[in-house]
């Protein structure tokens, strides 16, 4: 038997489950797993599956469930469960979200393979040599970002790249690669959405005095840090700590989230629903 990941999102109307459970039993499958939530806000159903079948063949299998779910417009993916999302990593200078992503993948905590890891600083070159992945060093500046932009889709398509993770890489996507990444770039932002903005976010937060720091992994978009949000996490400060204590626990809180969102996404567990995100747990 062969085990799959579905997800599947439309509009809500009478009759969903039953098809696909009927395409599933069709396919001689048998569903082991499931998850569903509809939306009253948005009228949007969405339901993630784990199944088992004989079927070797996961796009005429996929055919098969659209088929009998046809009338519903949906989207739908299919996928065997053990075929590993492909992750490309981007960073800039600061390591802690990377080192710590590289570490679980390697312990085999995220169901991840990743088969580059790209900045656009040589700084981390030697993190990327210690775990033996290929490490591409991709300048950006102001008059290059076009070209830069265009040797990483490249580097996307080459490396079959499922998705993007930005640990801690501080540089703007433009709106264009935005749009052709649509769904595709997680990325770690220093707060608890909204929050402060610019440089020494931590040091802002000292002098306003804040009691909860934390981070919000989200989706990438052409409106800076506003995309659907997948994790978030927060903890309580107080008076006491100094701001290059805020930095370090806020370090720990962006690694911890970064790498639920990854682990998130990598098993089919988030599903876009327009600005927002259905996440099964």
């Amino acid at each position: 038997m062969q085990r799959y990941i579905l997800t599947l999102r439309c509009p809500d109307q009478p009759g969903i489950v039953h098809a696909l459970a009927a395409g599933v039993a069709e396919a001689e499958g048998n569903i082991l797993e499931s998850a569903q939530f509809s939306d009253p806000g948005t009228g949007i159903f969405t339901i993630r599956v784990s199944l088992e079948t004989p079927a070797a063949d996961t796009e005429k299998l996929r055919d098969e469930l659209a088929l009998r779910l046809a009338r519903f417009d949906p989207v739908l993916t299919v996928r065997p469960e053990g075929q590993r999302r492909r992750v490309l990593l981007m960073v800039s200078k600061f390591d802690h979200c990377l080192v710590d992503l590289l570490y679980r993948w390697d312990l085999g905590e995220l169901p991840v393979d990743i088969p580059l890891i790209v900045s656009n600083h040589p700084d981390l070159a030697p993190v990327a040599k210690q775990y033996g992945i290929p490490f591409v060093h991709l300048p950006v500046t102001r008059d290059t970002k076009p070209e830069a932009e265009a040797e990483l889709l490249r580097l996307v398509a080459e490396h079959q790249v499922d998705f993007v993770v930005l640990a801690r890489y501080m540089q703007v996507l433009s709106d264009d690669l935005c749009r052709k990444l649509s769904g595709r770039v997680i990325n770690i932002h220093h707060s608890f959405l909204p929050g402060f903005k610019g440089a020494k976010p931590y040091h802002q937060a000292h002098d306003r005095g804040v009691k909860l720091i934390g981070a919000t992994a989200h989706f990438v978009t052409a409106d800076l840090d506003e995309g659907p949000i997948i994790e978030q996490d927060v903890v309580r400060v107080a008076h006491r700590h100094t701001a290059p204590e805020l930095v370090a626990i806020g370090r720990d809180v962006e690694r911890i989230v970064l790498a639920r969102a990854v682990r998130l996404h990598a098993e089919d567990r988030v599903v876009l629903t327009g600005s927002r995100t259905v996440v099964f747990a």
